[in-house]
């Protein structure tokens, strides 16, 4: 996730999954996905150690979803003749330029598992992204709280986007936003 702003509202970086089949189709999510085997290549390349995959794999899927390259000096666009992973691995950022700001691990009980790790970026204001068309059929910046009313728990949020999105409303600015550290909350007891 990304964040941009200053005052008084910070924006966060909201693409909306393509309706179909497939995990989450129509909802609005923050951009990631499944680890690939490469990802500890490229985790090796950007930050030193395979260890970091699930950095690297974000950064990745920020590409691959939203023509959005995180290098060293911040979050750019991407054309659609350049290539991103070169441009990340040309001048890879640092981990502290993308900290882990929530982890969500569904429970056991569930079919569908997933361990989502979100990571925090400063976004600098106007930055456009190209959503992919395959994933992702559109992407917007807009204030958390303003997600929070215009989508709905379950029907269009799932619960890790819900409460972070709810913890990201509260904050004032980006420096804010990269400084939280979410405690994971378990749905509701009934909940979907």
């Amino acid at each position: 996730m990304t964040a941009q702003g200053s005052h008084p509202t910070t924006h966060v970086f909201v693409p909306s999954r393509v309706n179909g089949p497939g995990f989450g189709a129509g909802f609005a999510v923050f951009p990631g996905g499944s680890i690939d085997p490469a990802d500890d290549d490229l985790a090796t390349r950007w930050f030193g150690t395979p260890e970091e995959r699930a950095r690297a794999c974000g950064v990745r899927e920020l590409i691959e979803e939203a023509g959005i390259a995180m290098t060293y000096d911040g979050p750019r666009p991407v054309p659609t003749d350049q290539d991103g992973l070169r441009a990340v691995t040309g001048s890879p950022p640092t981990p502290e330029r993308l900290p882990e700001i929530a982890r969500w691990v569904t429970p056991n009980v569930l079919a569908k598992r997933f361990d989502a790790r979100f990571f925090g970026v400063a976004a600098p204001s106007g930055l456009e992204a190209r959503p992919d068309g395959v994933e992702i059929d559109r992407a917007w910046w807009a204030a958390a709280a303003d997600v929070l009313e215009q989508h709905t728990l379950w029907e269009s949020l799932m619960w890790p986007t819900y409460n972070t999105l709810k913890e990201l409303a509260a904050c004032s600015s980006v420096e804010e936003v990269l400084a939280k550290r979410m405690e994971q909350v378990p749905p509701p007891i009934g909940a979907r």
